[in-house]
């Protein structure tokens, strides 16, 4: 769906006055200033209402995700708040969650407080496990009907085209970088191709940033990349360190998990060739939204050479790991 569209189209109409003005169109009153949030792709605010209610309110990019796509977002979040998953889930005003003001799509949220949550920390990994395999339970009982599927060609082949036709790279990197970058995506996809595998219903993007710890556990936050595909995918962006620190923490992660939905142990092949496909979707989304002004402002080392050289570094110790047997657990052999 992301075709790059988006980069022609930026958010300097989206100032305070009409993100003022779209809140009240639906009848919510600010009673504070607007804090931004730490997100890039969307524009998304904090605020506290003449109520006394903290919310935080998204402006979806243009041309991203259709009005369907974003209305099943929110509506799976729904579903799963209902299961008593603890998930941020948009307000719902005159039986609306999708709301629109001179041509912008916006959600309202409740604020969720809370603070980091901890990946070292293996009581609140289990914990989390635990949520995902309830999260999981519930999406695997039928498939998203909008919503994208989770496919080399999507988070890989066509990354990778954009970034060859989009000339971004440093002239001088291009030979090895996409040399490199092309014996990575050739491995991955072999790898992917040799495994068969359930596809659910996913967050999508369940990195620890999306997981807030509250006094009652984790929160889960912003399902804008929901997508249908292996359950390892919502997993293995908590795996940090080497492979004996990564083996512990998958371990723990599916003790919870396993309580209360069963995990396919041959997905665990698939982390190296997701973390390739990420690796090379990243760039790309960089690339794609380099005309948006505030990605410039927050990522000024995309473009310079050294960063290329890094990057060129990074997908030949990726293509080592891809290379690697793959993580197994003794309770799954």
């Amino acid at each position: 769906m992301d075709n790059g569209i988006g980069a022609e189209f930026h958010f300097q109409a989206l100032r305070p006055d009409l993100i003022l003005d779209a809140i009240e169109s639906i009848g919510v009153f600010p009673e504070t200033g607007l804090l931004a949030l730490n997100s890039y792709e969307n524009r998304v605010y904090q605020f506290r209402s003449d109520q006394g209610i903290r919310y935080v309110v998204k402006f979806y990019r243009p041309h991203r995700w259709s009005n369907e796509q974003i209305q099943e977002e929110h509506d799976y979040a729904l579903a799963l708040a209902a299961e008593d998953i603890p998930i941020a889930v948009p307000v719902v005003i005159e039986g609306k969650t999708l709301f629109e003001y001179q041509g912008y799509r916006f959600g309202l949220f409740p604020s969720i407080g809370g603070r980091a949550f901890e990946v070292d920390n293996l009581e609140q990994l289990e914990s989390v496990g635990r949520f995902i395999g309830r999260i999981h339970q519930y999406g695997a009982m039928q498939p998203f009907k909008y919503r994208e599927s989770l496919t080399p060609a999507i988070l890989g082949d066509e990354p990778y085209r954009y970034l060859r036709e989009s000339d971004i790279v440093s002239s001088s990197m291009q030979n090895a970088f996409f040399t490199v970058v092309e014996q990575v995506l050739d491995k991955a996809k072999k790898i992917w191709q040799q495994h068969s595998f359930t596809s659910i219903r996913l967050h999508g993007d369940l990195h620890p940033s999306n997981i807030l710890w509250t006094p009652d556990g984790p929160g889960f936050v912003d399902l804008d990349d929901a997508k249908q595909g292996p359950a390892v995918q919502d997993l293995w962006m908590m795996l940090t360190g080497d492979r004996q620190q990564q083996l512990l923490q998958i371990d723990i992660l599916l003790e919870g998990y396993q309580e209360f939905c069963d995990f396919d142990a041959k997905q665990l092949a698939l982390i190296e060739p997701l973390r390739a496909f990420r690796m090379v979707h990243y760039n790309a989304w960089l690339a794609k939204r380099w005309q948006d002004p505030a990605f410039p402002m927050n990522f000024p080392w995309f473009g310079d050479i050294k960063y290329w050289e890094q990057q060129t570094l990074a997908f030949k110790e990726q293509l080592s790991a891809l290379n690697e047997p793959p993580l197994s657990l003794p309770s799954f052999n």
